[in-house]
Order: C-alpha cells, then structure tokens, then sequence
C-alpha cells in the first residue's frame, strides 16, 4: 500500500549509505575496507507502519562520533597530535562499557602490518621495533587522547533527513491518492 512512502525512504537510506561510503573513501583516511562494506540498511514497511534500521560494523559508531581519551596528559610529548580530540562524545576509552585495551592494541597491531608502518629515528631512518612495539605507541597515544569524531556518517543523514519530512508527506499523499482511486474504481458499478 505505501509504495511511494517505501521508494522514498529507500532513496533516502540509500543516499546516506552512498555519501557515508563517499566520506570514508575520501582523504588521507580512506577506508573501503570493513566499515565501509559493512554500512547497510534494511527497511521494513507494513500495512501500518514502517521501520528504518542503519547498519555498520561496531567501531563505526565510534568513528563518526568521536572517543574522549582517558588521559590526555599521558600523550607521548612527541606526538604529533595532542591534547583531548572528543570533549563532548558520549564514549570514552577506559570506561569498560565495550571492548578492552589488549583487543585495542591487537587491532592498531593487525592495522600497522596490513599498512606497514615502520618506527623511525629523528632523522628519518627506520629504527627497530616490532609491530607490537608500534601498536603499543600507537594505542597508548589514540587511548589518552581519544578519537576526534568523523561524522562520515552524522552529516549524510542530517542533511537527507532535513528533506525527508516534505518528502514522505508528498509520498504519503501520493499512496493515499492511489488508494482512493483504485477504492473508487472498484466500487462504483456502471450500467
């Protein structure tokens, strides 16, 4: 029955998939790896009502959000990035509610191999350290000084979700304009 209603919702899930995915393969941080292919949607309309469900992997809600760090003033003071980089998010590393700082430092450990990050000198050259010793750094700074918020995701659906309000009542006056005119046809007999 909510035909129209159905095709804009999926217009608009679909628009905020793409420019999400847009966002993420953008830049000098570009991911078309999990999160990326993970971002879905699933739409579910019935007779009476509708339901709109956004799906990425977990650590994506974190990355368009933003993480506080536990404690800034333990950043290394040869970071190039300092000080607290989520002050208004609603998570925080340290605060035991998902995940553990070893699985952390696991996942930087995988990330700085697939990447082939390498520990260098002051002059540049590389110096030794495994890639344990690389994600510990690595972790240990993003754990203190948090994760600054991307919005990948935030800004597609903000921005779709303004029109969406005039687009579902012009789709929803459509579907019922649909009915009446298929309920009259129907009903009226001719001689």
């Amino acid at each position: 029955m909510l035909k129209n209603v159905q095709e804009e919702l999926n217009a608009f899930a679909k628009y905020v998939i793409s420019q999400a995915r847009a966002n993420l393969s953008r830049g000098k941080k570009k991911d078309t790896g999990k999160l990326y292919k993970s971002l879905k949607y699933d739409l579910n309309v019935s007779k009476n009502s509708f339901g709109l469900d956004f799906i990425m992997a977990e650590y994506g809600i974190y990355q368009d959000a933003g993480v506080k760090g536990k404690d800034p003033s333990k950043v290394s003071p040869n970071a190039k990035i300092k000080g607290q980089q989520a002050p208004n998010s609603k998570y925080r590393f340290g605060s035991g509610k998902t995940g553990n700082y070893k699985d952390f430092v696991l996942s930087i450990e995988k990330w700085a191999k697939r990447k082939n990050v390498r520990l260098r000198d002051k002059k540049g050259k590389f110096t030794k350290g495994n890639y344990k010793t690389i994600a510990h750094i690595i972790a240990g700074n993003i754990y203190n000084r948090g994760i600054k918020p991307s919005l990948f995701f935030t800004k597609p659906f903000k921005k779709a979700f303004k029109n969406l309000d005039k687009d579902i009542v012009k789709a929803f006056r459509l579907d019922v304009e649909a009915l009446i005119k298929t309920t009259t046809k129907d009903n009226i007999k001719t001689k």
